[in-house]
């Protein structure tokens, strides 16, 4: 008995409306292909947004950065900024002004007032010695965006407007007054344009000439870096602040205040480039036997394009945390000496040269808002070092 088999499926074919027209090749071409999920996201994220993404997730990190933006703003604009001629004498050692949002009366006030701190006149009852406290007979309105002493906007542009201070033209003293009565705060402030200008034109030279010097030595190596090395290990040998001392005190009194600023960044730089070059040599020769750059050696590439291609990229990343760490040491290097008389000489102000009014105990113990300065120092070596922890850990998380 013959069996026929039936050659129609049972199945359903799916219809053209469920499917639609197939995609030619050209069309299939034009798709394109999905983005490959990895560890740190999307594949097709560079380094530097990579970087940024993990130096995101530092909290200390993010507060450094804020913090030097802060201060690089402040510096660049920091007549605007500052309330009070720095130059302007007033009374000496005086006390920080108070803000309270009270008027005399002792009304709340939306407008914020200042009331120095004087005599009372009145006696202790014990002690019948005057008590000083609060003047609220004549108090002070403040106010932002006002009128002040004349300056350069742009260091072209004449202005007189200025972010905070007085609405009448009175002396408003935040962190007090100098023993020649200039204002602490404002001078503070116009005093971080010296201040980080030398940090950061120090290390701009020693970051140049450390990386030239470690990435040659380590890249030729032979006899180049047998002498090379010997004269970076003499210039970490030598102490360095006799020398500083010594170097700087060769500058005569009546030296203009360029020419000696100038050679006192001149001085750090030079004792300041070794312990670079001797990291960036170690990097060197690390990756100067990586198979990539061998490869580039065997097809005939020459030793810049190999140094600025392949060695520099993957060393710059080490450059960079050293920058932001190196930064701090040249601003407590550059007070410590301004401290001493050996930095910046005036009329130009730094928060070294500052410091000065420090030197005797008396005067700490009499006047304490004298060591005001020291807060600026301790706020830019606080957010250089937690950029730099930031930035360390984002680039080498391993």
């Amino acid at each position: 008995m013959t069996k026929t088999v039936d050659t129609h499926s049972s199945i359903p074919l799916p219809t053209d409306a469920s499917v639609g027209p197939m995609p030619t090749p050209a069309q299939e071409a034009d798709v394109p292909p999905a983005p490959t999920i990895g560890r740190f996201g999307a594949g097709n994220e560079g380094y530097a947004t990579l970087v940024w993404r993990r130096f995101r997730r530092s909290t200390m990190g993010m507060i450094g950065l804020v913090l030097i933006t802060l201060l690089l703003v402040i510096s660049i604009f920091a007549d605007f900024f500052a309330p009070m001629d720095p130059k302007e004498a007033n009374l000496p050692f005086a006390p920080p002004d108070v803000i309270a949002f009270e008027d005399k009366d002792g009304n709340f006030s939306l407008i914020p007032y200042v009331y120095p701190i004087g005599d009372t006149g009145e006696f202790d009852a014990i002690t019948f010695q005057p008590l000083t406290g609060l003047i609220k007979d004549n108090p002070t309105p403040t106010g932002f965006f006002v009128e002040g002493y004349s300056y350069n906007f742009f260091w072209f542009i004449p202005s007189n407007i200025h972010f905070f201070g007085t609405t009448d033209g009175r002396p408003i003293q935040l962190l007090g007054t100098d023993k020649f009565g200039r204002d602490i705060l404002s001078r503070g402030i116009v005093g971080s344009r010296i201040s980080l200008m030398i940090a950061l034109a120090v290390v701009t030279l020693t970051t140049i000439v450390g990386t030239l010097v470690g990435i040659t030595s380590g890249y030729i190596g032979g006899r180049l870096d047998n002498w090379v090395q010997r004269f970076v290990e003499f210039v970490l040998a030598f102490p360095q602040l006799p020398l500083y001392l010594a170097l700087t005190s060769l500058i005569p009194v009546t030296a203009p205040s360029n020419v000696f600023l100038s050679f006192v960044i001149f001085v750090m730089a030079v004792l300041g480039w070794a312990q670079l070059s001797r990291e960036v040599r170690s990097k060197t020769l690390s990756l100067a036997r990586i198979e990539y750059v061998r490869a580039a050696i065997a097809v005939g590439s020459s030793d810049a394009r190999i140094i600025t291609r392949h060695i520099l990229p993957n060393v710059l990343s080490h450059i960079i945390v050293s920058i932001t760490l190196a930064i701090p040491s040249v601003v407590l290097l550059e007070s410590f000496l301004g401290f001493l008389g050996f930095a910046v000489k005036p009329p130009l102000i730094s928060w070294g040269l500052m410091l000065q009014d420090t030197g005797t105990f008396s005067v700490i113990g009499s006047y304490p808002w004298i060591l005001s300065p020291v807060i600026f120092v301790l706020i830019t070596v606080f957010a250089f070092n937690a950029l730099g922890d930031g930035l360390r850990d984002a680039i080498d998380p391993y």
